[in-house]
């Protein structure tokens, strides 16, 4: 007979949310694992002594860390799937009947707490992770909570109005100015008039097409976040999102938000120190520095050699250690040219933006009597160079970079570092940045970057010793044994087959096995020694 289940909504009176929740279940593991208790003494100060409790700390980073591993973004949708999980509600402290938090509740609680607390609680799980000595650095784009619609011209300047002394005016909100240098500014005109004369451009003739740029237009949504665009994807305001990756395991070493309109060249001293200062909190050290060309800068280069920091940084390709036909003499830091004269360094200058440089000139008579002067410099009365003045630190950078060693230093750098920013922006919510200023940005990286390390953390098995030899010294031999190489090679001897000789050609004659009275003459003691069997002896007698 075909049966039927009944359903009776019933009230159940024997239930214990532990006994249904899995040993082997995230939640319940990250519960058992990690110790939250600390975050309470590091939020403390922010509190008041009065008033009505607030929401548990503890809670609201379990809360948010579980919107980083089920990959959600909106705080809202968070507590609907929140509510029906049995999991998450025992790693939480919740019981079945009871409330979770308001949904703003949450919110206002992530903009109260300092980003130094988020980056404590790293700390915190970073210093169970494993690490190594080599670390990897790349950045990519992160979606800001703003529109490129939202997008306004910045004024020329912000002149403070008039007002009446002893006056009391409200704080009028702030506003973005344009503080470009002024040759960048000229630049990005002439840039816009050559774009609106080009034929043929999409767009450029359209009544409401603007040029925009991060020098003349900002954001009131989010005036922190800039424009930035990477080929093949489309321009948004974007953060740029710096993360260093260790080797030995691939967890997380550090995570910062940056301006999304700056170079990643430009993060990179800001970035070392801090890295550096998490591992040697964990008795660790850096020794290899491993990023993608985007790094690559003298004052970088030159930067990680006084750290005692090998930098595994390919060079720009228009690099080259000298001129073409020049050759360079460290030794008195001059060039030589084709005809035998010297370019001796002259001094140090600055270019537009802000760059240190050195100027190497040729002599004026020099090149006035040469006659490779039409070929050298045709236009200007001497020949000169402008390098850089990290240029020893680049050379060292470029011989660098001709070895095998780098070749093994990119593979590294692509199976380390590129998955991990793959898992990050599609599987712990960092494809967009749901808050706004870049320390609120800052934090949402960072609570993604600890999601991603307690999944490390929880992988991670520490090696187990299967087996354990332990060399014992070797027992005296008992009395009457005689030794076992000897007594083997008598015994063997015998036992070998002989050989016999017949017209030239070795053949071996088949003998016949040693009598049982043979074998029974002599009997092992299992440790290395041969024991004369009397009984047997005495018997054969």
């Amino acid at each position: 007979m075909q049966g039927q289940k009944q359903f009776h909504d019933k009230v159940s009176t024997h239930f214990r949310l532990s006994e249904r929740v899995p040993t082997q279940n995230l939640y319940r593991r990250l519960r058992d694992r990690v110790n939250w208790d600390f975050l309470r003494l590091q939020i403390r100060p922010v509190y008041s002594h009065t008033g009505q409790p607030s929401l548990d700390p503890v809670v609201f980073f379990k809360l948010v860390l579980v919107g980083r591993l089920e990959n959600i973004l909106s705080d809202r949708r968070l507590i609907e799937q929140c509510a029906p999980r049995l999991d998450i509600l025992y790693f939480l402290g919740y019981e079945v009947d009871e409330e979770l938090p308001w949904h703003s509740t949450i919110s206002r609680t992530r903009q109260l707490y300092p980003a130094a607390v988020f980056e404590h609680l790293f700390d915190h799980v970073f210093a169970q992770c494993v690490a190594a000595d080599t670390q990897v650095v790349d950045s990519a784009p992160v979606k800001a909570a703003a529109s490129l619609d939202s997008l306004r011209e910045k004024p020329a300047s912000a002149v403070p109005p008039l007002r009446v002394a002893d006056e009391q005016v409200d704080p009028a909100p702030a506003v973005a100015v344009r503080s470009a240098p002024a040759h960048q500014l000229r630049r990005e005109v002439t840039r816009r008039a050559k774009r609106q004369a080009a034929p043929g451009g999409l767009g450029a003739r359209h009544p409401k097409a603007q040029l925009l740029s991060n020098k003349t237009h900002y954001s009131p949504t989010d005036p922190e976040a800039r424009i930035s665009v990477k080929p093949g994807k489309a321009r948004a305001l974007n953060y740029l999102c710096s993360v260093a990756v260790d080797t030995a395991r691939g967890s997380i070493s550090h995570i910062q938000a940056d301006f999304g309109d700056r170079r990643d060249s430009t993060h990179l001293p800001e970035l070392v120190p801090r890295l550096q200062t998490r591992l040697v909190a964990n008795e660790l050290t850096l020794r290899d520095f491993v990023a993608d060309t985007g790094y690559s800068n003298g004052f970088n280069y030159a930067f990680l050699e006084q750290r005692a920091i090998t930098p595994w940084i390919p060079v720009f390709g228009h690099y080259k250690p000298a001129p073409e036909g020049f050759s360079y003499e460290a030794a008195v830091d001059a060039f030589r040219c084709p005809a035998g004269k010297s370019l001796p360094f002259r001094n140090y200058a600055t270019s537009q933006d802000g760059n240190w440089v050195k100027n190497y000139r040729a002599a004026y008579q020099d090149c006035q009597q040469c006659p490779l002067k039409m070929r050298c410099t045709p236009a200007a009365p001497q020949q000169k160079f402008v390098r850089s003045a990290f240029d020893a630190a680049y050379r060292r950078a470029w011989h660098r970079q001709q070895s095998r060693a780098v070749q093994r230093m990119r593979r590294v750098r692509q199976r380390t570092v590129e998955p991990v920013f793959g898992s990050l922006l599609q599987h712990y919510g960092l494809r967009r940045v749901g808050t706004k200023s870049r320390a609120a940005a800052h934090k949402t990286m960072l609570l993604s970057a600890i999601a991603y390390n307690l999944k490390k953390l929880l992988k991670h098995r520490p090696t187990q010793c299967l087996s354990l030899a332990v060399a014992l010294p070797k027992p005296p031999p008992p009395p009457g044994a005689l030794p076992l190489q000897r007594r083997t090679r008598r015994y063997y001897r015998k036992c070998q087959p002989a050989k016999h000789e017949d017209n030239g050609k070795s053949r071996v004659l088949q003998q016949p096995r040693p009598s049982t009275t043979c074998k029974s003459l002599v009997r092992s003691d299992k440790v290395g020694y041969l024991v004369p069997n009397v009984g047997s002896m005495l018997r054969a007698g």
